[in-house]
């Protein structure tokens, strides 16, 4: 019964949220452009920087292959929810979640995963156009889309948004929490790969990522699905996405229990 009752507020709060994002598309358009301007300008960089040879064993066509990959897969991985989360906080919105009766990391993992579904859904079309811009530049590509691949892009989502969940936290505490968000970016960006393949850093980079969580959102999944991560490393990599989800939930616990009381104290 219990599950069923779980099940039903879950399906509810997406239906909600789906309606949401439909209705402020003119949001989600605008977080597109910015990765097209990405995904139009990289791919061209790499593709003039490797005429000379291979780059770290990445060809140009490896690198296009490498960049759209990472893009569409991002479009649904990556959350940044934590602005929004700090914003309710500070304006007193987030009170209303004290009294419903879905635990709040639920609700934000079910708001989320609406939202990245009408962000990907936005977003397919001009991945379309830039797919067929570069086609040209990708030779024959092999991807593995066997069942290590789709759990590591659903790990790869429960990473994000548990641990950028856990890291809003921090607005309970202080009204300061955005630019503490704002230093979240800088390793996020080099370390989840995003900017460039880990293989074309300096071995203790590559060594550095292994430890921390940013890779497990988007490098792992599209190192899987080009076919760079195999064998028992894709076990290994799976181990360490469930492994930062379970330490994100115990963070998240902690921050929102102690932060609660803090929230209460000063009134709000």
């Amino acid at each position: 019964m219990k599950l069923s009752q779980t099940w039903r507020q879950c399906a509810g709060l997406f239906r909600i949220y789906i309606q949401d994002g439909l209705a402020y598309k003119a949001s989600g358009i605008i977080w597109v452009f910015t990765d097209v301007a990405t995904a139009i300008t990289m791919p061209l960089v790499w593709i003039a920087a490797s005429k000379s040879g291979s780059i770290r064993g990445f060809t140009g066509s490896d690198l296009v292959l490498y960049y759209l990959c990472l893009l569409m897969l991002t479009s649904f991985i990556v959350c940044h929810f934590m602005w929004d989360i700090s914003n309710e906080i500070r304006e007193g919105v987030f009170s209303a979640h004290i009294i419903r009766p879905v635990p709040y990391l639920r609700f934000i993992m079910v708001r989320n995963l609406a939202w990245r579904c009408v962000r990907s859904l936005i977003f397919f079309p001009w991945f379309v156009v830039i797919l067929w811009f570069y086609s040209s530049a990708i030779q024959a590509p092999h991807l593995n889309l066997s069942w290590t691949f789709w759990c590591s892009v659903l790990l790869g989502h429960l990473v994000s948004v548990t641990m950028v969940t856990a890291l809003a936290m921090i607005a309970l505490f202080t009204q300061e929490a955005q630019a503490i968000f704002e230093l979240y970016y800088f390793p996020m960006l080099f370390l989840s790969g995003q900017m460039f393949p880990l293989a074309l850093f300096p071995p203790w980079v590559k060594q550095l990522s292994t430890f921390l969580p940013f890779y497990y959102t988007t490098g792992a999944p599209t190192e899987i699905l080009i076919g760079r991560t195999t064998g028992d490393r894709v076990l290994f990599v799976l181990g360490m996405q469930l492994t930062w989800v379970v330490l994100s939930v115990l963070a998240f616990k902690v921050l929102h229990r102690r932060g609660m009381r803090h929230y209460a104290s000063v009134g709000m």
